[in-house]
């Protein structure tokens, strides 16, 4: 079995958080916390014993440098990453613990990271040693530079044959500069050995079909037919992909959550139990977790139905730790 080193690529953010029910509220008090999709990523693999080191690019000031020792104190290799540029791209949350529509408020334009230009990194270099790269759907959401970072990175990374992740996160508030997902992802996601996301995700970014009349009353195993076809579709037009997982998450209330996913390889389709609760701390970050869980089993050499309980276990077991970062259990 090969042993593993892992890369995550993309922006490192400050949270801002609500203390209590309004972020303007009278007691004048925000929490704050590291994070950003890739750097969650690698916080849960770091902690579960899988070498994992991140790429991204801050200011050279304290307060990227207490970002980075976080990420540092919980096992990340931080080194890779450039100390450069102005400012740490930040997000505002408008509640305590991420569970209202509407409420994140983005301020990443003229970070550090959002002006990083096409040939300032030796891919070759920053690869070198590695055996599997990691990125994201936000990093070209936000400008056309960082589409053509990621695709030098991604055709590096293919060069030297690492395996390649992606999440397809998708936040609409961030592509907004001319481009739509679809215009830009397919090209990018051809690299792709392991695509994670959801079905609506896959929609925006590869025009995958999904049914308008989908909702939080459908059934899951409704749901797992649609995870099916819909996989077929993306291996279908990503030819080099061989590994396919979707979430499927809904909430009734700020304290409650209903998790399940979904794997799909070309030779099988796999689906967790159902997972709900009504005590959630913080749901962010809770499918970065997802995506370490996928990541951490397959290292592993698992099969099917380990992989995506393994995956949907990381996930609910984030949404009872406050923070970006998950807390090391597995």
């Amino acid at each position: 079995m090969i042993k593993h080193k892992i890369l995550t690529f993309g922006e490192l953010l400050l949270r801002l958080s609500a203390s209590g029910e309004s972020f303007l509220g009278t007691d004048g008090q925000v929490v704050v916390f590291p994070g950003g999709s890739e750097a969650n990523v690698a916080a849960s693999l770091a902690q579960w014993g899988v070498p994992c080191s991140y790429l991204s690019r801050v200011p050279d000031n304290e307060l990227a440098g207490q970002a980075l020792a976080t990420l540092k104190s919980l096992g990340v290799d931080v080194s890779p990453t450039l100390l450069e540029g102005e400012r740490l791209g930040l997000y505002f949350l408008l509640s305590a613990n991420g569970l209202s529509k509407g409420e994140v408020v983005y301020d990443r334009n003229y970070s550090a990271f959002s002006q990083l230009q096409p040939g300032k990194i030796d891919w070759q270099r920053a690869l070198e040693g590695y055996t599997w790269f990691h990125w994201s759907a936000l990093t070209p959401a936000l400008n056309e530079s960082l589409a053509a970072v990621c695709q030098e990175a991604l055709e590096a990374a293919s060069d030297k044959g690492l395996t390649i992740s992606v999440d397809l996160n998708y936040r609409n508030k961030l592509w907004n500069y001319g481009k739509l997902p679809i215009d830009v992802m397919p090209a990018l996601l051809q690299y792709c050995d392991v695509v994670m996301g959801n079905i609506w995700a896959a929609n925006k970014m590869l025009g995958t079909p999904v049914l308008e009349t989908l909702g939080r009353d459908t059934a899951p195993a409704v749901y797992f037919e649609h995870a099916k076809e819909s996989a077929r579709e993306v291996y279908s037009v990503l030819p080099n992909c061989r590994h396919i997982a979707y979430t499927f998450r809904f909430m009734d209330s700020a304290t409650h959550n209903l998790l399940y996913g979904t794997y799909h390889t070309r030779e099988g389709d796999f689906m967790s139990a159902i997972n709900e609760t009504n005590r959630v701390v913080d749901r962010i970050g809770s499918g970065d977790a997802f995506m370490a869980g996928l990541i951490y089993a397959l290292t592993k050499g698992s099969g099917g139905q380990e992989t995506v309980d393994t995956a949907t276990n990381a996930g609910f077991r984030k949404l009872f730790v406050k923070g970006d970062f998950g807390n090391g259990e597995l």
